[in-house]
């Protein structure tokens, strides 16, 4: 739903245990990264280090994409086999190099196959010669390897350089889960409860270890296959904090992506886990009703909508929203985050106890569809925009950035001010 500005990378932890995943001893056979300029960028840059990165889930491109000075009559074989041969030697040994699926700043992504099992898989390959690179490496790795949870992407190996990690993960190929939504016909309160249940579930167990996912947003929220009976999946942890139980459970960074982000992020204040619950009130509300609760262009404003909790329930489909799914979605988007509910709380209330149950079941998938593709339409023209306004005015566009990040420290100042009383 809408692709986010800068995130801000959190702090490595320091006192993780990390045992679950073994990892593998560097290999010091590549002092360059051979790679670097071999993947063809496929129009628009390839993804942006401030949007949502689609590690797993994209769709695949139609075949490799090779840079432009290979030689255009080179047999396509030939092509695929030099490209494989730019992969660690120990990754080539164990998996099939199929596609690229994504690639980001300093990281890409592709999809592979298993030689032994012929079992597809997903390897995330992260520059880390980069510092931002290091830093969601670590931050990710510290997380996947604690975790072992039906709704949270499994982390399965590990690879690693003096230049690069290659971390082996599940693929879930169901799609996202607004997609899914699109193409179903037909959604009820019950089918998003059955959505939150699953949720909650890998939520409520990061929790318990001490993980806060802190980027929770229906584009890390995949379909683990195709099928109807598929279940949905928690990714994307570059931006997790893990602390070891009994440890000092406030974080301090500002982090997320801005229409998910929690009143007390924005007002620089410690922060708990609560985090997560708001953003699943955002997603809670976008689940039943296609529109985001909180959305502005301007980031002055919706950070004010945010700070006072300021949304409605109105237009469609609200009218056809049971109350009880209404309490559902207050209980989450409370400013004070000592009110707002735990993952457990949100897993025992009424609404999703009961399944909806005593709930409306009126089919909410016409009015959602449309509130969906309309909002998806419109970022789609927005991000053209942008982008043609960044190919032909980059330095006006820096000193753009610059003011807005000037800006939004102003903002966050007077909040923190305000707040504080």
């Amino acid at each position: 739903m809408g692709c986010g500005t800068s995130k801000v990378l959190p702090e490595p932890p320091k006192d993780v245990q990390l045992d679950l995943v073994k990892k593998v001893e560097p290999y010091t056979g590549h002092k360059t990264d051979v790679y670097k300029h071999f993947i063809k960028d496929d129009g628009g840059g390839g993804l942006k280090a401030g949007c949502p990165s689609p590690p797993y889930h994209i769709q695949p491109y139609s075949g490799i994409h090779l840079a432009s000075h290979t030689e255009p009559h080179e047999p396509r074989r030939t092509r695929v086999a030099k490209y494989r041969a730019k992969f660690d030697p120990r990754v080539t040994a164990k998996y099939d190099i199929k596609a690229l699926i994504g690639r980001g700043s300093f990281s890409r992504v592709v999809r592979v196959e298993h030689k032994a099992t012929k079992q597809p898989y997903a390897i995330k390959m992260i520059e880390t010669k980069y510092r931002e690179g290091r830093e969601v490496c670590e931050s990710e790795l510290c997380v996947l390897r604690r975790v072992r949870h039906t709704n949270i992407i499994q982390l399965i190996e590990v690879f690693e350089t003096q230049e690069r990690v290659y971390m082996v993960m599940e693929l879930a190929t169901g799609g996202e889960l607004f997609d899914r939504i699109i193409a179903k016909g037909s959604f009820t309160e019950r089918d998003a409860t059955r959505v939150l249940q699953m949720v909650l579930d890998g939520v409520k167990y990061l929790h318990t270890l001490g993980i806060t996912h802190r980027d929770l947003k229906p584009e890390n929220l995949l379909y683990y296959h195709p099928g109807t009976d598929s279940k949905i999946m928690i990714t994307d942890f570059g931006l997790a904090s893990a602390r070891k139980k009994g440890d000092d459970c406030l974080m301090k960074t500002t982090c997320g992506t801005p229409e998910y982000i929690a009143p007390e992020i924005l007002v620089r204040k410690p922060y708990t886990n609560s985090v997560d619950m708001w953003a699943l009130g955002v997603i809670s509300y976008i689940l039943l009703s296609g529109t985001m609760p909180f959305e502005d262009d301007n980031r002055s404003r919706l950070y004010r909508q945010i700070l006072k909790g300021k949304y409605s329930y109105s237009g469609e489909p609200w009218p056809s929203v049971s109350n009880l799914a209404k309490d559902f979605i207050d209980r989450l988007l409370t400013v004070d985050p000592g009110a707002r509910m735990t993952a457990l709380q949100a897993l025992k209330h009424p609404w999703v106890v009961s399944m909806a149950a005593s709930s409306s079941m009126k089919n909410l998938h016409r009015s959602i569809s449309q509130n969906l593709l309309k909002r998806a339409s419109s970022r789609c023209q927005s991000t053209k925009s942008a982008q043609s306004t960044r190919s032909s005015r980059s330095t006006k566009s820096n000193k753009s950035r610059r003011a807005r990040e000037r800006e939004l420290r102003e903002l966050n100042l007077r909040y923190q001010q305000q707040y504080n009383g």
